[in-house]
This record gives C-alpha cells, sequence and structure tokens, in this order.
C-alpha cells in the first residue's frame, strides 16, 4: 500500500495588541468643572444669606415680641386703672345713697316724735280744760263722781301713755331692725357686687391675655356700662327706700291721728254725758 499523505499544517498570525486610551481634554468636561465651582459657589452664597436673614428673622421676632409684651403689660395697666376707678365712683355712690337714706329715716323719724308730741300736749291740755268745766259744772256734790272720774280718766291717760310708749318702742325697735336689715341686705349686695365685679375683671383680663388692642377696648366700655348700671340701680334702690321710710312715718302719723280724733270723741261724749246726767 502507498504511504498516506500528511495534512498541511495551518500557521496563524498572532493578533494585534488591545489599544490603549488616553484621557483627552474636552469642552464639555471643563464646561461642568465650572458649573460645579458655580454651583458651589452658590450653595455658599445662599447658606450666607440664609444665615444672615434667620440673624435678621430672629432680631426682628425678638423685637416683636418686646413690643407685644409692652403692648399687652400697658393694656392690662391701663383696664386695672379704669376697674379701679370706676370701682371707687361705685363706692362713692354707694355711701352717698346711704347718707341720703339715713338721713331721711332721721328727718322722718324727728317729724313723727315731733308730730305725737304736739298731739299729746294738746291732748293733755284738752283734758285739763274739760276737767276744768265737769268741776265748775258739777259742784262739790259731784266731787265724788269727778273724783272717780278723774281716777278713771289717769288710769286711761296712763294706760294710752303706755301703750304710746309700747307702741313708740315697738315702732323704734321694728325701725331699727328695718335699718339693721337694710344695712345687711346692702352689704350682701355690695359683697356680690364686687364678687361679681372681681369675676367678671378676670374674665376680662382672660379675655385681654387672647385679644390685647380692641378686646381690651370693648372691656372697658363693657365695664363702664355695667358699674353705670349699678349706679342707676343703686341710685333707684336708694329713692325707693326713702319713699318707703316717708310712705311708713306719714301711715303712722295718719294712725296716731285717727288715736287722738278717737280718744277725743271719748272724751266729748263722756262730757255730754256727764252734763245730761247733772242737768238731769
Amino acid at each position: 500500500m502507498g504511504s498516506t499523505p500528511s495534512s498541511p499544517e495551518v500557521k496563524y498570525a498572532p493578533q494585534p495588541p488591545p489599544p490603549t486610551t488616553a484621557p483627552v481634554p474636552t469642552q464639555s468636561f471643563k464646561t461642568q468643572l465650572e458649573l460645579t465651582k458655580i454651583s458651589n459657589a452658590q450653595q455658599q452664597l445662599n447658606m450666607e444669606v440664609g444665615a444672615e436673614l434667620d440673624r435678621a428673622n430672629e432680631e426682628f421676632f425678638a423685637g416683636q415680641d418686646i413690643r407685644r409684651l409692652q403692648a399687652q403689660g400697658a393694656e392690662q395697666r391701663l383696664t386695672t386703672q379704669v376697674g379701679e376707678q370706676e370701682e371707687r365712683k361705685t363706692i362713692a355712690a354707694t355711701g352717698q345713697q346711704q347718707r341720703e337714706t339715713i338721713k331721711e329715716t332721721g328727718s322722718q323719724e324727728r317729724l313723727t316724735i315731733a308730730t305725737t308730741g304736739e298731739q299729746q300736749r294738746l291732748a293733755q291740755e284738752q283734758l285739763l280744760a274739760g276737767q276744768e268745766r265737769q268741776i265748775g259744772l258739777t259742784g262739790e256734790e259731784n266731787l265724788k263722781a269727778i273724783a272717780a272720774q278723774g281716777e278713771q280718766e289717769r288710769l286711761a291717760q296712763a294706760q294710752l301713755f303706755a301703750g304710746q310708749e309700747r307702741q313708740i318702742e315697738i315702732t323704734g325697735e321694728q325701725t331699727r331692725k328695718t335699718t339693721e336689715t337694710q344695712g345687711e341686705q346692702e352689704r350682701l349686695g355690695i359683697q356680690t357686687t364686687g364678687a361679681e365685679q372681681r369675676a367678671t375683671q378676670a374674665e376680662l383680663l382672660a379675655g385681654q391675655e387672647r385679644q390685647i388692642g380692641l378686646t381690651g377696648q370693648e372691656q372697658r366700655k363693657t365695664q363702664s356700662e355695667l358699674l353705670a348700671g349699678q349706679e342707676r340701680q343703686i341710685s333707684l334702690t336708694g329713692q325707693e327706700q326713702r319713699a318707703t321710710v316717708g310712705k311708713t312715718a306719714e301711715e303712722q302719723r295718719l294712725t296716731n291721728l285717727q288715736q287722738e280724733m278717737f280718744r277725743r270723741y271719748q272724751e266729748e261724749r263722756d262730757y255730754q254725758q256727764s252734763r245730761s246726767a247733772y242737768r238731769s
């Protein structure tokens, strides 16, 4: 057999080395660097401006707080001053009304006492005159009867004086009790008014803390109107009290006058009866 020919040997050329890259400066890279620098500078400037604005805001708001506290203090002092002035006016008006009421009460009492004394003196004079007429008419033979009648009259007069003294004593006691009750009620009214004023003042101050400017002005107006209403109420109360005292005194005088007229009627009737008995 013949020999087999060998395969041909193939030889390949070696591969070329990989390409190397070298940094090449371009226009976009420079632009990016410049933009980065500008951005950093802008951020730095923004931070400085922000810090400066923060300091300015802190100073401004600190000044605003100081001015707000000063305005609040001024409003509170003004409100307190107005409240004290109005309270003094109310106390002065109350004292004036009380003095006028006491003055009127004393005047009516003096008038009643003077009227009572005058009626008593007139009754005594008429009684003595009637006794003299009876003694002159009846003569000596009726001395015993006149003596008995005089004794009865003196007893009746003593009882009348005792009743009048008791009535005057009771009237004085009732007047004192009424005056004490009126004083107690007035003190309770003033105490209640003070409590209400203090409660109202507390509410006003609480409202003033929330609204210093306009609320303070409205509160002072409200307080002035309230105190003006209280002054009018106190004045009307004083007038009513004086009218009541005057009416009571007038009724007492009318009662005393009716009693005196009835007593005179009895004396005249007894006198006429004694004359009729003497003539018969």
